[in-house]
């Protein structure tokens, strides 16, 4: 970095506002929601790795729609054939409510115009998204043209707007709207674009306050402050023409990290229109989050018109159909965002609630005053959007179950389920109050290991050795499924559905016992042999499951068990849980099972093997025993003819 970056960079310029002139934004508040855009279907989706198929791009218009949004940019149709299909398909097959108008986006190129208005054929209420970039940087080093060459050509491609939607409203009796954008807006000289604006609105000629032409304020690239922004688009909104003929409509990016601030500002200069996308998809560092902005207003008692009262399944489709992550702290979206780990802030939010409860049990009985929301910590009832209360207050010691979970994940790769992590931070604080020293890394890691028994050497009480799975169902293949500490992959019968024999071999309290037991599913088969032979019953509950990818990839188990009678905590604290790491997902199950189970077990006494009594055998009886040779009894022990006399034989094995 630079000493003195100023012999490198230029400060913003100031807003030519006349000598005295008393900004106006500061002193407003918000008291009405804008009308929303969401460009998630088209500025969102070109900014993705791998963009959006139709399929999947449909299905987020319908949760678009869904949600409440009046108006969706859908497409980029002149860009190719994908996206100007997937406009006709909307049309074509009546996705489109009467209510929601769609916005396509073209540049001021002739023949883009034409092909992307094509598009639009028999739509009920189109508007034209129409750009050109026009800040100096973009004028004079990527088009090299003036300001009067920028103007004509702006004017030019408003014209054949003008034209070919008109021709088309005489056709099909559509309405179309002009959303003509002045990109990098941001950037670009306060006078030259009222200039421009104006020049548009008078070529447009047909604007009027119940047909407006949006102007999109574009901070294409966000390069100042918040304050800056408002200042430019209060300065368009005071020197614009027939001003109730036109809406402003805002466009933030996040550059700076101020997406968000730069558009509630921008408001209160004199936006009436917001653009962006869930989540704050987009180029760079992303367009505006909508749901930051809604919430904000709806935390305000501003109702934005939209409905995010399950925000966790539409971050999940979102995310799913983005292909991306929310970060945990992500305001509203994160699953952090309504959690404490804080002493301090625990007990401030324990006492919030209790006084909220009492008021709002006043209001209840007296029929006097609000239930109104005062509480530490947290602006927003998280049930108002979707989520409980479980996660308002976790128990911590100094990083708490987020600092081990954190931990874990560092050192061994695994990725804690919620509740687990609960249940695992109970295992560290124990630990911790025993030796009344801090938990370094690897004592969590140890504790971690000790806890699951994650080793190849047994550690607990049980050890699984070797297993078979034979499918018993019908449709199921008559072959045995093998897998042991060095096997490869393994195909498994769908868990639940195809009825499965275990036979398996395991170290119990370091004496190697045959055990078997039949069930739909490795999780019921074994189960059921742990039943036969331990005479032990257990449940399983929550059950999560990860993968890796690479060469070395390997399925991560992770399984909560409990004693029939027993009731799982809701949070996860006192749960038992069983971790099982393989590159073959039966086995993998089958650790994260014995795993569990070692930690149920206790010191419990294992029951003795049932023994079998095979009777002495007659010499002088004349009859074939070849069939006896080689077969596996249940203790997996095979019964071979040998020229000894008479004998008793006990042999161990599970019972039926």
């Amino acid at each position: 970095m630079l000493s003195d970056p100023s012999s490198k960079y230029l400060p913003y310029p100031s807003v030519p506002f006349p000598e005295g002139y008393i900004r106006q934004w500061p002193n407003k508040r918000t008291t009405i929601s804008p009308v929303w855009l969401s460009t998630d279907l088209r500025d969102g989706n070109q900014a993705l790795v791998n963009p959006m198929s139709n399929t999947v791009k449909l299905e987020l218009f319908r949760l678009m729609v869904k949600i409440g949004f009046k108006q969706i940019e859908v497409a980029y149709p002149a860009a190719g054939e994908t996206e100007f299909q997937f406009v006709r398909d909307l049309i074509t097959n009546n996705e489109v409510p009467d209510d929601v108008a769609i916005q396509i986006i073209t540049p001021a190129r002739a023949d883009l115009i034409t092909k992307s208005i094509a598009s639009l054929a028999g739509v009920k209420h189109g508007i034209i998204h129409l750009y050109n970039a026009v800040s100096p940087v973009f004028r004079e080093v990527v088009f090299r043209n003036t300001k009067e060459q920028t103007i004509d050509l702006t004017i030019n491609a408003v014209k054949l707007v003008k034209k070919l939607t008109e021709e088309e409203t005489a056709r099909s009796g559509a309405r179309f709207t002009l959303n003509y954008c002045l990109e990098t807006f941001s950037q670009t000289e306060p006078e030259f674009a009222v200039e421009l604006g104006n020049r548009v609105l008078a070529e447009w000629g047909k604007a009027s306050p119940d047909d407006k032409v949006y102007f999109n304020l574009a901070a294409t690239v966000e390069c100042a402050p918040s304050n800056h922004y408002a200042d430019m688009v209060e300065y368009f909104n005071n020197n614009i023409n027939q001003r109730d003929s036109v809406l402003l409509s805002i466009h933030p990016h996040n550059d700076r990290g101020t997406g968000v601030a730069a558009t509630e500002l921008a408001l209160l200069a004199g936006g009436d229109r917001v653009e962006g996308c869930l989540l704050g998809n987009g180029e760079r560092t992303g367009n505006v989050d909508l749901i930051t902005l809604a919430l904000n207003l709806y935390s305000q008692g501003v109702s934005p018109g939209l409905d995010f009262s399950n925000l966790p399944e539409i971050v999940q489709v979102v995310c799913r159909c983005n292909e991306s992550a929310v970060p945990v702290r992500y305001p509203y979206a994160g699953t952090l965002v309504f959690s404490a780990f804080a002493g301090t802030h625990q007990d401030a939010i324990k006492k919030g609630l209790d006084a909220q409860a009492a008021r709002w049990e006043k209001v209840d009985r007296t029929g006097e005053g609000k239930k109104y929301w005062a509480m530490p910590y947290i602006p927003i009832d998280p049930k108002d959007i979707g989520y409980g209360y479980e996660n308002l207050i976790r128990v911590s010691s100094q990083s708490g179950k987020a600092g081990t979970a954190f931990v874990i994940k560092q050192t061994l790769q695994l990725d804690l389920p919620r509740r687990m992590q609960v249940s695992f931070y109970g295992v560290v604080q124990s630990e911790c109050e025993k030796s009344g020293k801090e938990m370094s890394t690897a004592l969590i890691t140890n504790a971690f290991k000790q806890k699951y028994c994650l080793s190849s050497k047994p550690i607990g009480r049980l050890h699984l050795q070797s297993f078979n799975l034979v499918p018993l169902s019908p449709s199921s293949e008559p072959s045995s499924l093998d897998s042991d500490e060095s096997d490869g992959t393994l195909t498994l019968p769908e868990q639940g559905r195809d009825l499965v024999r275990f036979e398996g071999q395991i170290l119990a309290d370091g004496r190697t016992r045959r055990i078997m037991g039949d069930g739909k599913g490795v999780h019921s088969a074994l189960l059921d042999a742990l039943r036969n032979d331990l005479e032990f019953e257990v449940n399983i509950g929550e059950v999560v499951y990860q993968s890796s990818s690479g060469e070395d990839a390997k399925t991560v188990t992770y399984l909560e068990v409990n004693t029939p009678g027993s009731s799982p905590s809701k949070s996860g604290a006192g749960s038992v849980w069983g971790v099982g790491i393989s590159s073959d997902s039966a086995t993998s199950q089958c650790r994260a099972i014995i795993s569990g189970v070692n930690s149920l077990i206790g010191d419990r006494r294992f029951p003795h093997p049932k023994m079998v009594f095979t009777p002495r055998r007659d010499q002088s009886a004349q009859r074939s025993e070849s069939w006896l040779r080689d077969f596996t009894f249940r203790a997996g022990h095979s019964v071979v003819r040998t020229p000894e006399h008479e004998r008793s034989e006990l042999i161990a094995a599970s019972p039926i």
